[in-house]
């Protein structure tokens, strides 16, 4: 289920996103100033094993915890790593940080199903009856 921090990164950008492209439907806007999409995940280390989008018992147990966001295109706007019960070797945040990557993969896609761009008309909203998450 997923933390409520990375969560909250995720969805926001979806709000903010609709909040846009009603401003320029509305015409109070030119253009929706979004560049690219935006999500973020968790991953740790518990019981020595690397988990993806931690649930808040996981995370209370972990031994790692890392929280990443990144953009559509896969460029990196925000990695916390915290050892708070055990130390990690450059290979795990590697490990951890390609983990990251593909979750956000995914939520990305889903948030595309909610919102495209059109290289021609710009950010679009699409009608909720039309998306299918699963």
């Amino acid at each position: 289920d997923g933390g409520t921090r990375t969560a909250s990164i995720t969805g926001a950008w979806v709000a903010v996103a609709d909040a846009l492209i009603k401003l320029k439907e509305k015409g109070e806007i030119e253009e929706v100033p979004l560049k690219d999409y935006l999500a973020a995940i968790s991953v740790g280390k518990v019981e020595n094993h690397l988990l993806l989008d931690l649930n808040y018992e996981e995370d209370s147990k972990a031994q790692v915890d890392m929280t990443v966001v990144a953009t559509g295109s896969g460029k990196l706007a925000d990695i916390c790593a915290i050892g708070e019960e055990a130390v990690f070797s450059r290979e795990e945040l590697n490990d951890m940080l390609t983990m990251a990557l593909d979750g956000i993969s995914q939520l990305i896609s889903l948030q595309q199903k909610l919102v495209t761009k059109d290289p021609l008309e710009g950010w679009k909203k699409t009608q909720l009856k039309e998306v299918r998450l699963g």
